[in-house]
């Protein structure tokens, strides 16, 4: 096959739909602890032209502005006690000009609420999604989310205590919460150590117009500077701890993205059909996930080091190279001396434990 047979067969291929939300589901259920959350988190694709479906400004993160290219808004499985990110499919964002953002991103997990059920029934995103329309239709898809929310979020103590018996409606509602100074008798203390303290109550929220959990946590600085971070749930039940494991949980998606765009392409595809697009986005990061399993999660837990696309890479390279010595040279590589010094050279290069 010539090289430019090989590309167009890629090309052939990459026209192809593939079910990637339920092969990597597969993959995660069967592979993973089985203690997942939901993170969903759109993601600045690098993309220059002009005739490429859905091109417009989006924000970047990693240069914290607007900036010219395209958005897949990422649906990852977090593994909360392996401490890591599986993902689940990517979507390009493409939204009509009678449709918000939110709206659209909305529509995502809602077209995809049955298979994600299945994983969590909980689903996890940053500050920007703690918005009523947003929050309104994930709890219309049968889930809850957890999320932060603004540090001056306007939020009131409810009433508990008993009705008065007086005409009009019953009172709901007794103060606002000033988050310098939470009243402790509507929180309680959840744990405490030297770097912060967590207090959880559940409090009604003017902004998306509902009863949350919320979970106020206070962090000491260096200096002794008191700063404060409010966790919620919309499930008022949800354990505290639980709430905040899943919020800081979700930065493992950030991980997939990195690990996506440095070692697997997922910033350079030159397609300018959308379907391809599709294709390329899923299969870099899906890439990250078969890496995981078979380079990482086969080690058991006590011996795994943190996950390193890089090490994957470089220890498959030296395997391949090893297998190639092995072959020209007409060597037994089965041999008890030869395989211990194979291993010393197949992890040669990757990072020290």
């Amino acid at each position: 096959m010539t090289q430019c047979e090989s590309q167009e067969r890629y090309r052939q291929q990459f026209e192809k739909p593939f079910d990637f939300l339920t092969f990597n589901k597969e993959l995660v259920l069967s592979h993973g602890s089985g203690r997942y959350v939901i993170a969903f988190d759109p993601s600045y694709i690098s993309k220059s032209g002009k005739k490429t479906p859905g091109l417009g400004y989006f924000w970047s993160g990693c240069a914290n502005q607007s900036k010219w290219g395209l958005e897949t808004g990422g649906l990852a499985a977090i593994d909360v006690d392996n401490h890591t990110a599986f993902h689940l499919e990517a979507i390009q964002t493409i939204p009509s000009k009678d449709q918000s953002l939110a709206d659209w991103y909305a529509g995502v997990i809602n077209e995809r609420k049955d298979v994600l059920k299945t994983i969590s029934p909980y689903l996890v995103a940053d500050a920007w999604f703690s918005k009523k329309i947003f929050v309104d239709q994930v709890l219309e898809c049968g889930m809850h989310m957890v999320g932060r929310l603004r540090d001056d979020a306007d939020l009131w103590y409810l009433y508990q205590g008993e009705p008065t018996g007086k005409r009009g409606r019953p009172k709901k509602y007794v103060g606002k919460v000033y988050h310098h100074n939470i009243d402790m008798d509507y929180f309680a203390l959840c744990h405490k150590d030297k770097d912060s303290s967590i207090y959880s109550g559940a409090v009604y929220s003017k902004s998306l117009k509902r009863n949350i959990r919320l979970v106020h946590v206070v962090y000491t600085g260096k200096n002794g500077k008191q700063i404060y971070k409010l966790y919620f749930s919309t499930d008022t039940k949800q354990e505290p701890l639980e709430i905040v494991k899943y919020y800081r949980s979700r930065f493992q998606i950030e991980f997939l993205y990195l690990d996506a765009k440095q070692h697997t392409g997922l910033n350079d595809c030159q397609a300018r059909n959308e379907n391809k697009l599709d294709f390329h986005f899923n299969a870099s990061l899906t890439s990250v996930n078969l890496a995981k399993v078979t380079g990482w999660l086969n080690v058991p837990k006590e011996q795994r080091k943190a996950f390193s696309m890089n090490d994957i890479k470089t220890i498959n390279h030296n395997i391949l190279q090893l297998n190639l010595f092995f072959d020209k040279f007409g060597l037994n590589p089965y041999s008890p001396k030869k395989m211990k010094r194979a291993n010393e050279l197949i992890f040669y290069g990757t990072i020290a434990s």
